[in-house]
């Protein structure tokens, strides 16, 4: 039975409040008729009834309906009879001559009335003339025009509007379809090219509702279709795709329909903090983040449907309204399939479903082809039928195995050939494991895409490598992937490596066992199986080791080079890891990753080089470092002695985790410092293993630390990595390694404010309670659990502690503080985030000096649960 609305306009019903109680009633009777699954697309039809009602309403109250033709049309998506419970009312008032004085008086009262109401109105007053003006120059308008519908006033001042929009001089269908195409493109580029961002655009992104818009627009424009039922009727669909269209537009509506309910601004974006409420009011159950994975899962696929159709039908269109109908001549590529232009079709109507081995024979043509762009439409729909009616997967056909080894070796697949595999769900017809990580959720603010988006990426990310332009980029990858012999093993590592994910359990042991399956399957060596599976059970190894672990530490590079073994091993690694970081957030990359994997790399490269049985003597990397930095110091002309004199008051510590180049740069200013008793703050003019290095000299005070972390955060730097050491007599030597919000060194423009304000909190040696900046709203909607663990090293002299929490400002400080009060001691720390998460490591000791006792520990882990806990209520 149809929904119709209970509510109904007296004469006696014009003034503001009645008019927002009616509103209201309205948006809470269909708000409870769609939590009762009432069909969307008739609460949403008579939304616009109801809206029609109140301004034919208000038109006559103001008498505007004894004006000579004037009248009030519904435009866009209004125009469409289309309203979601917070879409924009876009109105045209039209007028066949300039309005007098007095009647614009009347008008404006008529929109701020409107306003008055709470509703979102957007408006323009025009005449033809102006009409035909703006829309011949502006294509928004001339859509919005090309959706007009009479609500009141003049028929015959419509009508003419009409002819005026329909005439082919006003926007020629040719020039129409082409901008329309050209406009959808940058709006997709706007969404990174792809359906699988994390927080869509419900309207906006591929394959959102804009795409069926646009599939209307240009049919309406060109055939005078009004409707997606009348475009079937033209032939460009078939009935069971005009049935799926509709089906996916119904599905958009209503999750448009039910995030519209929780917001109390116009918005389309499906943030994090909503899709929990929506995924509740779509009727999806189950615990934690269940119900929000089975809704994105479909929102994705439907996402995917409106995506491909739209690609098949743009094609149409252009055919028939660009091309006018005619054919390029097909340039033959093999016995199955022909090139027609930039497209590739085959030759045969059931070729696919015959022989399905050929679906990858098409991609290794798109791969050795560049000119070949996309797929016929004919063909596109043939695999739409054929990928459907598959009763086995492909990668049991043994022809089809040789194909899909010949794309993974083959030099242009990872950029042509499987991102377009992936689209077309070709992927998920080779790889069974594949479908179940399509449209698969991250929940954090580290990933930017789903699961299968961000294996796309990486495989393009490792294509990348192989071009001397990002040299500067990714030197060591761009140095090591050329030269690699089967560069198929890589390719099919990023394929696997987090096709575990969304299954419970460890992802990286799930894909390792998988891929090793694969491989086998597919003919590789058992050494070429173990190397594939090797990488993807390890392939988070490098980048925790080199943000989560002191890589200054011989030990811990000598442990890492013991689980890599050898070279072709840290080759394949890094290239896997390298990749897998830029695909994970295109922001994540910055100059500090680069150096930390670099210095990592080149460290087990010569470990390796050296023999596992041959560690680094530590005495001889603190007498080189001594050495190289005497020599610099002496060059600036410095006596020996004094370097001596300074360099006593230094534990060996100092020498052994700074670079000689560093030890001079501190040891320069030192020797030149007026009064040693105090501070001294120094910030790098170039950048230092990827970002800027503050190094502080300073007398140890109470919570120091915690009192500079605080500082540096207030200013919205980031900190990634810290020194902390004291000298023999009592003086801190801290050095921090600190990017811009960017992932940048801070700009030399900032350097003098950062000196001032630190030297001026170094000075005053009160207690100060520490300062920190709001937390972004974004973080109120994760919960990260607080975890401390203590991890015991060779010596036993010190702790490592990890620490994993919400990543909220005034964390760091916090740490710091816990420590202070329990007379703990850091001698370094290293700060890596992950979206809202922070995963740190700490070097500390007790006020003794040594490692802390289990009793030490359990105090130190209840003291930082709580005042995190603390910290974040606040």
């Amino acid at each position: 039975m149809p929904y119709i609305s209970p509510l109904k306009f007296e004469d006696s019903q014009i003034n503001p409040t009645d008019i927002k109680n009616q509103l209201d009633k309205l948006s809470n009777d269909q708000n409870e008729q769609f939590l009762n699954h009432h069909p969307v697309t008739d609460l949403v039809f008579a939304r616009s009834e109801y809206m029609d009602q109140l301004l034919q309403r208000l038109w006559r109250f103001f008498g505007f309906s004894d004006v000579e033709n004037l009248c009030l049309i519904a435009v866009g998506g209004y125009g469409r009879s289309e309203l979601h419970p917070l879409s924009d009312i876009d109105i045209l008032i039209l007028s066949e001559k300039t309005l007098p004085k007095h009647l614009g008086s009347k008008i404006s009262e008529f929109i701020t009335l409107l306003w008055d109401l709470r509703l979102e109105v957007g408006h323009a007053v025009r005449t033809i003339k102006e009409c035909s003006e703006v829309g011949s120059n502006d294509l928004t308008v001339a859509t919005n025009l090309q959706e007009a519908r009479l609500l009141c006033g003049s028929e015959d001042s419509f009508v003419k509007l009409k002819l005026l929009v329909l005439s082919e001089s006003f926007w020629p269908s040719v020039d129409f379809c082409q901008q329309k195409i050209s406009e959808q493109k940058e709006r997709h580029a706007r969404y990174h090219d792809t359906t699988y961002n994390l927080e869509p655009d419900i309207k906006s992104s591929p394959g959102g509702l804009r795409d069926i818009h646009t599939l209307s627009w240009i049919a309406r424009r060109h055939f005078g279709a009004t409707s997606l039922l009348e475009m079937s009727k033209y032939g460009f669909l078939t009935d069971a795709e005009y049935r799926e269209l509709v089906e996916c537009q119904d599905y958009l509506w209503r999750i448009r329909f039910a995030l519209h309910m929780e917001l109390k601004r116009y918005d389309n974006r499906l943030t994090f903090a909503h899709q929990a409420q929506v995924a509740e009011h779509l009727g999806f159950t189950g615990e934690y983040n269940v119900p929000v994975e089975m809704m994105m899962k479909e929102f994705y696929r439907t996402l995917r449907r409106v995506a491909e159709l739209n690609k098949m039908l743009i094609k149409l269109f252009e055919q028939a309204i660009i091309n006018d109908g005619e054919e390029l001549k097909a340039e033959e590529l093999d016995d199955d399939f022909q090139r027609r232009g930039a497209l590739i079709e085959a030759k045969k109507p059931a070729l696919f479903q015959a022989r399905p081995e050929t679906i990858l024979d098409m991609f290794i043509h798109i791969a050795n082809d560049s000119s070949i762009d996309s797929v016929a439409p004919a063909t596109l729909r043939q695999l739409r039928t054929a990928r459907r009616r598959l009763n086995k997967f492909l990668h049991t056909i043994p022809e089809a195995r040789e194909k899909f080894l010949a794309l993974c070796r083959h030099p242009n697949s990872l950029y042509r050939a499987f991102p377009l595999m992936h689209k077309l769900g070709v992927i998920s017809a080779y790889i069974p494991q594949w479908s179940q990580i399509v449209g698969q959720m991250q929940f954090d603010l580290f990933h930017v895409y789903t699961v299968d988006e961000h294996s796309m990426r990486l495989l393009k990310n490792i294509h990348s490598f192989s071009h001397i332009e990002n040299h500067n980029k990714h030197p060591i990858c761009c140095e090591v992937y050329p030269k690699m012999q089967k560069k198929e093993l890589l390719i099919i590592a990023a394929i696997f490596h987090d096709i575990g994910k969304g299954r419970g359990g460890d992802h990286s042991e799930i894909g390792a066992v998988e891929a090793y399956a694969f491989c086998m399957e597919h003919g590789l060596s058992k050494p070429e199986a173990k190397l594939v599976s090797w990488l993807v059970k390890n392939h988070l190894l490098m980048s925790v080791t080199a943000q989560r672990r002191d890589i200054y530490d011989p030990d811990v590079i000598a442990e890492f080079a013991k689980q890599v073994r050898d070279e072709e091993y840290l080759d394949y690694l890094v290239c896997l890891t390298v990749s897998d970081i830029c695909a994970t957030n295109p922001e994540l990359w910055n100059s500090w990753k680069r150096t930390l994997l670099g210095e990592l790399y080149h460290s087990t490269q010569r470990a390796l080089r050296r023999g596992l049985e041959n560690p680094v003597d530590i005495r001889d990397r603190i007498r080189h470092n001594q050495q190289m930095s005497s020599a610099l110091l002496r060059k600036e002309g410095f006596p020996a002695r004094e370097i001596e004199l300074l360099w006593q008051r230094f534990k060996a510590d100092y020498f052994l985790r700074h670079t000689h180049k560093q030890i001079a740069w501190h040891c320069t200013h030192l020797l030149r410092h007026n009064d040693m008793e105090q501070p001294l703050i120094l910030v790098s003019k170039k950048a230092t293993r990827g970002g800027t290095e503050i190094f502080i000299y300073s007398k140890d005070q109470p919570a120091l630390f915690a009192n500079v972390v605080a500082e540096i955060d207030r200013r919205n730097l980031n900190v990634h990595d810290a020194q902390v050491m004291s000298s023999k007599d009592g003086f801190v030597l801290d050095t921090f390694m600190v990017l811009d919000q960017n992932g940048d060194p801070i700009e030399e423009q900032y350097h003098d404010t950062i000196i001032t304000s630190l030297t001026q909190l170094l000075a005053d040696t009160s207690q100060k309670k520490v300062r920190v900046r709001r937390a972004p709203r974004q973080l109120k909607h994760f919960n990260v659990k607080t975890q401390v663990d203590f991890i015991p090293t060779k010596t036993g002299k010190r702790t490592l502690m990890e620490f994993v929490a919400l990543d909220i400002p005034g964390l760091l400080a916090t740490v710091g503080e816990s420590f202070a009060s329990l007379d703990i001691h850091l001698h370094g720390a290293k700060i890596t985030t992950f979206g809202e998460r922070a995963e740190d490591l700490f070097i500390i000791t007790s006020s003794a000096g040594q490692s802390l006792s289990e009793d030490e520990q359990e105090k130190l882990r209840t003291m930082l649960v709580n005042n995190v806990s603390e910290l974040a209520e606040n």
